[in-house]
């Protein structure tokens, strides 16, 4: 009888996992050796130097290979579809190094900053890389984009800050035609909202740091894919350019995931009621969330996006507050039980001004073009009490 498979609530606690073989603990040591003993030159236990193999990472890498449901099966002790790295832009960076000189990418054009600052400005410049920005959230877009240098299609969905959604299956669907590798950051929906590579995707993207280490006191960037011939090139560039995530950064996220099936419904639960509040209020302009009938694609999101096989909107609000920048500084300097702050999907609540903080490398034409206004607002709804978060948005809003 085959064995059954695992389903999230499970996967996030045993996914890749098992107990120490020396000591039986049951979470996976912090192995902070840079070194390991050979019997014979060349002749080791599966590890030689901590850059290319660690235990602690591989558990990791295991574990999100399990749960974005990578096909590519563990050798021996390491896991091939899934890759840790010190950053979510460490791993970009060294998925770009798959690309050579000239080479074309088709990118969604509503793009984390530090992903644009990234493509455009470093590697636009050192690689000679060439990036056009497009409306994916139309896939017919995506065709009169590519070129016969397009090597890489790269989206977000849904999109930081302004939560539009990518039809996955529909690009995909294009990349494989075209012969062109796919890439989703999935940063945040979490493998628990959406699967990216289930809907053919070549290769999946994370900031460690948001929703999987949740308590805002990591850094980290995974990548996962199910191309056996992508594992072997991303895991030599990973070992070659030496961007890893340490061993005890590696236990942190690991420690993280453990509960990222119960803090994500939470995350989502309270998403929607604010989001639902914040539509209702008459000093908010417009609210996009995907959870919402008013997002222009709340019908892609319900066949898209699901935790507990129900659909859900995430956790990220965007909102815009009547008025300009004074109004939305005003705002953004009253609230207390959010924290004024950079990132995102931590147990807390944070809050932030997009154009002038995670977007400012984006120029300010595009910024204008995206809708990155100076009266919208990020929202990263934590797991507090909503009744708490919504009675400090309603005093900072009185502030307006």
């Amino acid at each position: 009888m085959p064995e059954r498979k695992l389903r999230p609530w499970s996967l996030v606690i045993h996914g890749g996992q098992h107990p120490d073989p020396a000591t039986g603990a049951v979470m996976p040591p912090v192995t902070l050796a840079s070194t390991y003993a050979q019997r014979s030159p060349g002749v080791h236990q599966g590890y030689e130097y901590s850059r290319s193999q660690n235990p602690t990472r591989h558990a990791l890498e295991r574990c999100m290979a399990s749960l974005e449901g990578s096909t590519l099966t563990p050798e021996e002790d390491v896991c091939r579809g899934g890759l840790a790295f010190a950053s979510g832009l460490a791993a970009t960076a060294t998925l770009l190094e798959l690309l050579d000189s000239g080479d074309h990418v088709v990118a969604m054009d509503d793009l984390y900053g530090g992903t644009y600052r990234l493509m455009t400005d470093v590697r636009g410049r050192s690689q000679g890389l060439r990036v056009t920005y497009v409306d994916l959230t139309d896939a017919r877009h995506l065709e009169a984009a590519i070129t016969e240098k397009t090597r890489a299609i790269w989206i977000e969905s849904p999109t930081n800050p302004t939560l539009k959604l990518a039809d996955l299956e529909a690009i995909a669907a294009i990349g494989k035609r075209r012969g062109i590798m796919t890439v989703c950051d999935n940063t945040f929906a979490t493998p628990l909202l959406q699967q990216p590579l289930q809907h053919g995707f070549d290769v999946v993207m994370h900031s460690a740091t948001k929703y999987l280490g949740g308590h805002s006191d990591l850094i980290g960037g995974v990548l996962v894919t199910n191309r056996a011939d992508l594992a072997e090139r991303l895991r030599y560039l990973q070992r070659a350019i030496g961007s890893i995530l340490s061993p005890f950064d590696s236990y942190l996220v690991l420690r993280g995931i453990k509960t990222l099936a119960v803090r994500m419904r939470q995350h989502c639960e309270n998403g929607q009621r604010i989001a639902e509040w914040l539509e209702s209020h008459p000093k908010v302009e417009r609210v996009i969330f995907p959870g919402l009938p008013s997002h222009p694609q709340h019908e892609l999101a319900r066949r898209q996006m699901h935790l507990d096989c129900h659909p859900v909107g995430g956790g990220m609000i965007a909102a815009y507050i009547k008025g300009g920048l004074e109004e939305s500084r005003r705002f953004l300097e009253a609230v207390r039980l959010f924290t004024l702050a950079e990132s995102l999907g931590g147990v807390e609540s944070l809050i932030e001004h997009a154009a002038i903080m995670t977007h400012a490398s984006v120029p300010p034409e595009q910024r204008a073009k995206l809708g990155i206004c100076d009266n919208l607002v990020r929202i990263s709804v934590g797991i507090e009490d909503c009744d708490d978060l919504i009675a400090d948005l309603e005093r900072a809003l009185e502030a307006v």
